[in-house]
Protein backbone atom coordinates (compact mmCIF):
# COMPACT_ATOMS: atom_id res chain seq x y z
CA UNK A 1 0.00 0.00 0.00
CA UNK A 2 1.48 3.52 -1.08
CA UNK A 3 2.50 5.79 1.58
CA UNK A 4 1.79 8.94 -0.36
CA UNK A 5 5.14 9.58 -0.31
CA UNK A 6 6.82 11.65 -3.01
CA UNK A 7 9.97 11.88 -3.85
CA UNK A 8 11.84 16.33 -3.59
CA UNK A 9 12.52 16.43 -7.42
CA UNK A 10 8.83 15.79 -7.71
CA UNK A 11 6.69 17.24 -4.97
CA UNK A 12 8.90 20.46 -5.65
CA UNK A 13 8.53 20.66 -9.11
CA UNK A 14 7.81 24.14 -10.69
CA UNK A 15 3.64 24.82 -10.71
CA UNK A 16 3.99 28.32 -12.12
CA UNK A 17 6.29 29.94 -14.18
CA UNK A 18 7.49 32.43 -11.71
CA UNK A 19 8.29 28.83 -9.99
CA UNK A 20 11.41 28.60 -12.65
CA UNK A 21 14.81 29.08 -11.56
CA UNK A 22 17.46 30.22 -14.05
CA UNK A 23 15.77 30.19 -16.93
CA UNK A 24 14.19 33.84 -17.40
CA UNK A 25 14.78 34.27 -20.73
CA UNK A 26 12.71 31.29 -21.77
CA UNK A 27 9.99 32.41 -19.05
CA UNK A 28 10.08 35.61 -20.14
CA UNK A 29 9.74 34.62 -23.81
CA UNK A 30 6.59 32.04 -23.66
CA UNK A 31 4.70 34.29 -21.03
CA UNK A 32 4.47 37.09 -23.65
CA UNK A 33 3.92 34.60 -26.57
CA UNK A 34 0.53 34.04 -24.32
CA UNK A 35 -0.42 37.26 -23.41
CA UNK A 36 0.41 38.45 -26.88
CA UNK A 37 -1.63 35.49 -28.95
CA UNK A 38 1.74 35.09 -30.47
CA UNK A 39 1.72 31.07 -29.90
CA UNK A 40 4.14 29.26 -32.43
CA UNK A 41 2.81 25.59 -33.20
CA UNK A 42 6.09 23.66 -32.22
CA UNK A 43 8.72 24.09 -29.98
CA UNK A 44 11.98 22.66 -29.00
CA UNK A 45 13.51 23.05 -25.80
CA UNK A 46 17.21 22.43 -25.45
CA UNK A 47 19.56 21.56 -23.06
CA UNK A 48 21.51 19.98 -19.88
CA UNK A 49 19.78 17.04 -17.35
CA UNK A 50 17.46 18.41 -15.29
CA UNK A 51 16.84 22.31 -16.29
CA UNK A 52 13.47 22.84 -16.12
CA UNK A 53 12.61 21.47 -19.77
CA UNK A 54 9.67 19.17 -19.76
CA UNK A 55 9.08 21.03 -15.77
CA UNK A 56 8.29 24.10 -18.92
CA UNK A 57 6.62 22.51 -21.66
CA UNK A 58 4.06 21.27 -18.67
CA UNK A 59 3.72 24.88 -17.72
CA UNK A 60 3.30 26.16 -21.40
CA UNK A 61 0.59 23.30 -21.96
CA UNK A 62 -0.90 24.45 -18.24
CA UNK A 63 -1.07 28.37 -19.44
CA UNK A 64 -3.11 26.77 -23.12
CA UNK A 65 -5.05 24.29 -21.54
CA UNK A 66 -6.84 26.81 -18.02
CA UNK A 67 -9.84 27.54 -17.58
CA UNK A 68 -10.46 30.33 -19.66
CA UNK A 69 -6.77 30.32 -21.25
CA UNK A 70 -4.83 30.91 -22.99
CA UNK A 71 -3.06 33.26 -19.88
CA UNK A 72 0.24 33.45 -18.60
CA UNK A 73 -0.76 33.96 -14.67
CA UNK A 74 -3.18 30.77 -14.34
CA UNK A 75 -4.57 29.54 -11.44
CA UNK A 76 -2.39 26.43 -9.50
CA UNK A 77 -5.22 25.13 -8.52
CA UNK A 78 -7.55 25.40 -11.85
CA UNK A 79 -8.51 21.29 -12.00
CA UNK A 80 -7.20 21.38 -15.71
CA UNK A 81 -3.69 22.45 -14.14
CA UNK A 82 -4.23 19.77 -11.54
CA UNK A 83 -5.31 17.23 -14.45
CA UNK A 84 -2.47 18.25 -16.42
CA UNK A 85 0.12 17.92 -13.48
CA UNK A 86 -0.95 14.51 -12.44
CA UNK A 87 -0.54 13.82 -16.07
CA UNK A 88 -4.37 12.95 -16.58
CA UNK A 89 -5.99 15.48 -19.08
CA UNK A 90 -6.82 14.31 -21.99
CA UNK A 91 -5.46 16.28 -24.41
CA UNK A 92 -2.18 17.19 -22.91
CA UNK A 93 0.08 13.63 -24.32
CA UNK A 94 3.22 13.22 -23.57
CA UNK A 95 5.59 10.51 -25.13
CA UNK A 96 8.65 9.84 -24.65
CA UNK A 97 10.68 9.75 -27.94
CA UNK A 98 13.03 6.99 -26.52
CA UNK A 99 10.69 4.07 -26.18
CA UNK A 100 7.95 5.24 -28.81
CA UNK A 101 10.67 6.01 -31.55
CA UNK A 102 9.23 3.66 -34.34
CA UNK A 103 7.54 5.20 -37.59
CA UNK A 104 4.40 3.60 -36.37
CA UNK A 105 4.06 5.35 -33.36
CA UNK A 106 4.58 9.00 -35.15
CA UNK A 107 1.82 7.07 -37.74
CA UNK A 108 -0.61 7.02 -34.63
CA UNK A 109 0.20 10.31 -33.75
CA UNK A 110 -0.08 12.13 -36.61
CA UNK A 111 -3.58 10.24 -37.00
CA UNK A 112 -4.81 11.55 -34.08
CA UNK A 113 -4.01 15.15 -34.18
CA UNK A 114 -6.85 15.81 -36.41
CA UNK A 115 -9.52 15.19 -33.82
CA UNK A 116 -10.42 18.14 -31.96
CA UNK A 117 -9.48 18.69 -28.25
CA UNK A 118 -11.41 17.00 -25.62
CA UNK A 119 -11.42 19.29 -22.60
CA UNK A 120 -9.46 22.16 -23.71
CA UNK A 121 -8.90 24.58 -26.48
CA UNK A 122 -5.51 22.84 -27.56
CA UNK A 123 -4.06 19.49 -27.82
CA UNK A 124 -0.77 19.81 -26.88
CA UNK A 125 1.88 16.64 -27.66
CA UNK A 126 4.97 16.88 -25.33
CA UNK A 127 7.97 14.58 -26.91
CA UNK A 128 10.48 13.93 -24.48
CA UNK A 129 14.11 12.86 -25.66
CA UNK A 130 13.07 13.91 -29.24
CA UNK A 131 16.68 13.34 -30.69
CA UNK A 132 15.88 8.87 -30.13
CA UNK A 133 13.22 9.22 -32.98
CA UNK A 134 14.44 7.43 -35.93
CA UNK A 135 14.81 9.41 -39.10
CA UNK A 136 11.69 7.43 -40.90
CA UNK A 137 10.05 8.71 -37.52
CA UNK A 138 11.14 12.22 -38.29
CA UNK A 139 9.83 12.05 -41.89
CA UNK A 140 6.89 11.02 -40.36
CA UNK A 141 6.23 14.07 -38.37
CA UNK A 142 7.49 16.59 -41.11
CA UNK A 143 4.27 17.38 -42.79
CA UNK A 144 2.41 17.50 -39.58
CA UNK A 145 4.81 19.78 -38.04
CA UNK A 146 4.94 22.24 -40.87
CA UNK A 147 1.23 22.33 -41.54
CA UNK A 148 -1.04 21.44 -37.67
CA UNK A 149 -4.17 22.30 -37.72
CA UNK A 150 -5.15 25.34 -35.47
CA UNK A 151 -5.38 23.23 -32.22
CA UNK A 152 -2.39 21.55 -32.08
CA UNK A 153 0.87 22.39 -30.34
CA UNK A 154 3.80 20.23 -30.47
CA UNK A 155 6.53 20.68 -27.61
CA UNK A 156 10.05 18.94 -28.01
CA UNK A 157 12.87 18.66 -25.66
CA UNK A 158 16.00 17.12 -26.23
CA UNK A 159 19.78 16.93 -24.57
CA UNK A 160 21.27 16.37 -27.53
CA UNK A 161 20.19 18.87 -30.06
CA UNK A 162 22.59 17.86 -32.65
CA UNK A 163 20.33 14.99 -33.34
CA UNK A 164 17.38 16.31 -34.10
CA UNK A 165 17.37 16.48 -38.18
CA UNK A 166 17.94 20.15 -38.81
CA UNK A 167 14.63 20.05 -41.04
CA UNK A 168 12.72 19.69 -38.00
CA UNK A 169 14.63 22.32 -35.69
CA UNK A 170 14.04 25.05 -38.45
CA UNK A 171 10.46 24.10 -37.68
CA UNK A 172 10.17 24.64 -34.25
CA UNK A 173 11.10 27.45 -31.85
CA UNK A 174 13.98 26.99 -30.39
CA UNK A 175 14.58 27.49 -26.56
CA UNK A 176 18.46 26.77 -25.16
CA UNK A 177 18.28 26.17 -21.47
CA UNK A 178 20.96 26.99 -19.32
CA UNK A 179 22.86 25.25 -16.70
CA UNK A 180 21.70 26.57 -13.32
CA UNK A 181 24.13 28.54 -11.27
CA UNK A 182 24.98 27.31 -8.11
CA UNK A 183 23.90 30.67 -6.03
CA UNK A 184 20.19 29.74 -7.18
CA UNK A 185 20.67 26.42 -6.78
CA UNK A 186 21.56 27.08 -3.05
CA UNK A 187 18.80 29.38 -2.57
CA UNK A 188 16.14 27.00 -3.90
CA UNK A 189 17.44 24.71 -1.75
CA UNK A 190 17.78 26.01 0.95
CA UNK A 191 13.67 27.38 0.94
CA UNK A 192 13.12 23.84 0.26
CA UNK A 193 15.14 22.46 3.68
CA UNK A 194 13.24 24.87 5.34
CA UNK A 195 9.75 23.78 4.49
CA UNK A 196 11.04 20.25 4.86
CA UNK A 197 12.06 21.06 8.23
CA UNK A 198 15.55 20.07 7.61
CA UNK A 199 18.99 21.66 9.20
CA UNK A 200 21.50 22.24 6.82
CA UNK A 201 24.77 24.23 6.55
CA UNK A 202 25.63 26.77 4.05
CA UNK A 203 28.54 24.51 3.25
CA UNK A 204 26.44 21.73 2.62
CA UNK A 205 24.12 23.26 0.76
CA UNK A 206 27.39 25.15 -1.99
CA UNK A 207 29.09 21.08 -1.78
CA UNK A 208 25.38 20.33 -3.07
CA UNK A 209 25.35 22.43 -5.68
CA UNK A 210 29.23 21.72 -6.60
CA UNK A 211 27.69 18.16 -7.38
CA UNK A 212 24.73 18.91 -9.25
CA UNK A 213 26.61 20.60 -11.96
CA UNK A 214 24.30 22.94 -12.84
CA UNK A 215 20.74 20.88 -12.91
CA UNK A 216 18.01 21.69 -10.52
CA UNK A 217 16.91 18.38 -10.17
CA UNK A 218 20.21 16.08 -9.48
CA UNK A 219 20.59 18.88 -6.54
CA UNK A 220 17.00 17.77 -5.44
CA UNK A 221 17.67 14.20 -5.74
CA UNK A 222 20.76 14.60 -3.83
CA UNK A 223 19.22 16.27 -0.82
CA UNK A 224 17.16 13.70 -0.67
CA UNK A 225 19.31 11.12 -0.23
CA UNK A 226 20.94 13.10 2.56
CA UNK A 227 17.94 13.43 4.10
CA UNK A 228 17.75 9.82 3.86
CA UNK A 229 20.77 9.62 5.08
CA UNK A 230 21.34 11.78 7.79
CA UNK A 231 17.74 12.58 8.85
CA UNK A 232 16.80 16.16 9.95
CA UNK A 233 20.66 17.44 9.94
CA UNK A 234 22.82 17.90 7.03
CA UNK A 235 26.81 18.96 7.42
CA UNK A 236 29.35 19.33 4.76
CA UNK A 237 31.43 16.26 5.85
CA UNK A 238 28.44 14.02 5.38
CA UNK A 239 28.09 14.78 1.63
CA UNK A 240 31.85 14.26 0.78
CA UNK A 241 31.33 11.07 2.52
CA UNK A 242 28.44 9.61 0.73
CA UNK A 243 29.48 10.95 -2.56
CA UNK A 244 33.22 10.71 -2.27
CA UNK A 245 34.14 14.78 -2.93
CA UNK A 246 37.01 16.65 -1.71
CA UNK A 247 36.33 19.35 0.96
CA UNK A 248 36.66 23.02 -1.14
CA UNK A 249 39.68 23.59 1.06
CA UNK A 250 41.76 20.79 0.06
CA UNK A 251 40.97 21.45 -3.25
CA UNK A 252 42.37 25.33 -2.73
CA UNK A 253 45.25 23.79 -1.03
CA UNK A 254 46.19 21.29 -4.47
CA UNK A 255 45.41 24.07 -6.61
CA UNK A 256 48.47 26.19 -4.39
CA UNK A 257 50.57 23.25 -4.30
CA UNK A 258 50.44 23.20 -8.10
CA UNK A 259 50.91 26.82 -8.58
CA UNK A 260 53.91 26.64 -6.40
CA UNK A 261 55.57 23.68 -8.22
CA UNK A 262 55.12 21.64 -4.73
CA UNK A 263 55.89 18.02 -6.04
CA UNK A 264 56.16 16.67 -2.37
CA UNK A 265 52.49 18.62 -1.54
CA UNK A 266 51.14 17.65 -4.90
CA UNK A 267 51.64 13.72 -3.93
CA UNK A 268 50.89 13.97 0.08
CA UNK A 269 47.50 15.54 -0.88
CA UNK A 270 46.74 13.14 -3.81
CA UNK A 271 47.84 10.09 -1.21
CA UNK A 272 45.11 11.53 1.53
CA UNK A 273 42.40 11.84 -0.93
CA UNK A 274 42.68 8.42 -2.14
CA UNK A 275 43.15 6.93 1.34
CA UNK A 276 39.90 8.16 2.39
CA UNK A 277 37.77 6.99 -0.66
CA UNK A 278 37.31 10.42 -2.70
CA UNK A 279 36.42 10.59 -6.18
CA UNK A 280 39.83 11.88 -8.25
CA UNK A 281 37.61 11.84 -11.31
CA UNK A 282 35.47 14.06 -9.65
CA UNK A 283 38.35 16.14 -7.58
CA UNK A 284 40.05 16.61 -11.19
CA UNK A 285 36.84 18.47 -12.94
CA UNK A 286 36.80 20.83 -9.53
CA UNK A 287 40.58 21.52 -9.80
CA UNK A 288 40.03 22.14 -13.28
CA UNK A 289 37.15 25.20 -12.68
CA UNK A 290 39.37 26.87 -10.02
CA UNK A 291 42.30 26.75 -12.31
CA UNK A 292 40.15 28.60 -14.92
CA UNK A 293 38.26 30.97 -12.47
CA UNK A 294 42.18 32.18 -11.97
CA UNK A 295 42.47 31.89 -15.68
CA UNK A 296 39.90 34.92 -15.88
CA UNK A 297 40.97 36.74 -13.25
CA UNK A 298 44.48 36.44 -14.96
CA UNK A 299 42.57 37.84 -18.47
CA UNK A 300 40.65 40.84 -16.44
CA UNK A 301 43.80 41.38 -14.61
CA UNK A 302 45.74 42.53 -17.68
CA UNK A 303 47.92 39.26 -17.62
CA UNK A 304 48.39 38.06 -13.73
CA UNK A 305 46.59 36.11 -11.33
CA UNK A 306 47.50 35.59 -7.74
CA UNK A 307 44.27 33.38 -7.19
CA UNK A 308 46.31 30.28 -7.07
CA UNK A 309 47.50 30.29 -3.21
CA UNK A 310 48.95 33.78 -3.89
CA UNK A 311 51.29 32.71 -5.95
CA UNK A 312 52.01 35.34 -9.23
CA UNK A 313 51.13 33.60 -13.04
CA UNK A 314 51.20 35.09 -15.91
CA UNK A 315 47.69 34.30 -18.13
CA UNK A 316 50.15 31.74 -20.44
CA UNK A 317 51.19 30.08 -17.48
CA UNK A 318 47.89 29.30 -16.01
CA UNK A 319 46.79 28.33 -19.63
CA UNK A 320 49.36 26.24 -20.02
CA UNK A 321 48.43 24.62 -16.44
CA UNK A 322 44.65 24.30 -17.43
CA UNK A 323 45.41 23.01 -20.90
CA UNK A 324 47.99 20.30 -19.10
CA UNK A 325 44.93 19.00 -16.63
CA UNK A 326 42.34 18.65 -19.96
CA UNK A 327 44.98 16.57 -21.24
CA UNK A 328 45.10 14.06 -18.46
CA UNK A 329 41.10 13.49 -18.35
CA UNK A 330 41.25 10.64 -20.48
CA UNK A 331 44.15 9.00 -18.62
CA UNK A 332 42.29 9.39 -15.09
CA UNK A 333 38.76 8.50 -16.34
CA UNK A 334 39.42 5.46 -18.31
CA UNK A 335 43.07 4.30 -17.30
CA UNK A 336 43.42 1.16 -15.45
CA UNK A 337 45.67 2.83 -12.29
CA UNK A 338 43.34 6.00 -11.28
CA UNK A 339 45.51 7.37 -8.87
CA UNK A 340 49.23 6.59 -10.19
CA UNK A 341 48.09 8.96 -14.05
CA UNK A 342 45.99 11.59 -11.63
CA UNK A 343 49.29 12.16 -9.92
CA UNK A 344 51.66 12.33 -13.52
CA UNK A 345 48.35 14.61 -14.92
CA UNK A 346 49.09 17.05 -11.89
CA UNK A 347 53.26 16.65 -12.32
CA UNK A 348 53.01 17.04 -16.08
CA UNK A 349 50.23 20.16 -15.21
CA UNK A 350 53.26 21.92 -13.08
CA UNK A 351 55.93 21.28 -15.76
CA UNK A 352 53.89 22.31 -18.60
CA UNK A 353 52.91 25.95 -16.97
CA UNK A 354 56.76 26.83 -16.32
CA UNK A 355 57.36 25.76 -19.28
CA UNK A 356 57.59 28.71 -21.81
CA UNK A 357 56.12 29.15 -25.38
CA UNK A 358 59.09 29.03 -28.25
CA UNK A 359 56.95 32.02 -30.06
CA UNK A 360 57.40 33.64 -26.93
CA UNK A 361 60.74 33.65 -26.78
CA UNK A 362 60.96 34.62 -30.43
CA UNK A 363 59.41 37.27 -29.77
CA UNK A 364 61.42 38.71 -26.87
CA UNK A 365 64.99 37.59 -29.00
CA UNK A 366 63.39 39.90 -31.78
CA UNK A 367 62.47 42.59 -29.32
CA UNK A 368 66.17 42.23 -27.81
CA UNK A 369 67.55 42.15 -31.50
CA UNK A 370 65.51 45.21 -32.45
CA UNK A 371 66.83 47.60 -29.32
CA UNK A 372 70.51 46.59 -29.44
CA UNK A 373 71.72 48.80 -32.32
CA UNK A 374 69.89 51.55 -31.07
CA UNK A 375 71.62 50.76 -28.07
CA UNK A 376 74.44 50.83 -29.69
CA UNK A 377 74.15 53.94 -31.34
CA UNK A 378 73.84 55.17 -28.45
CA UNK A 379 76.84 54.49 -26.78
CA UNK A 380 78.49 55.24 -29.65
CA UNK A 381 77.03 58.99 -29.18
CA UNK A 382 78.28 58.87 -26.07
CA UNK A 383 81.59 57.73 -26.74
CA UNK A 384 81.71 60.63 -29.23
CA UNK A 385 80.67 63.35 -26.54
Amino acid sequence: MSNGYQVIARKWRSQTFDDVVGQDHVVRTLKNAITRNRIAHAYLFVGPRGTGKTSLARLFAKALNCTGGPKADFEVNDPACIAIAEGSHLDVIEIDGASNNGVDQVRDLRDTVRYAPAQGKFKVYIIDEVHMLSVQAFNALLKTLEEPPEHVKFVFATTEPQKVLPTIVSRCQRFDLRPIPPALIVERLARIAKAEKIKITPEALACIARLADGGMRDAQSILDQMISFCGGEISEPDILDVYGLVAAEKITALAAALAAGDHKKIVAIVDECDADGRDLVRLLTDLQVLVRAALLDAIAQGGKSSLLGGESMTTEQVTRMLDGLREGEGAVKLGLAEKINFEVTLLKAVEASRARAIDSLIRELASLADESPATAAADSEKKKD
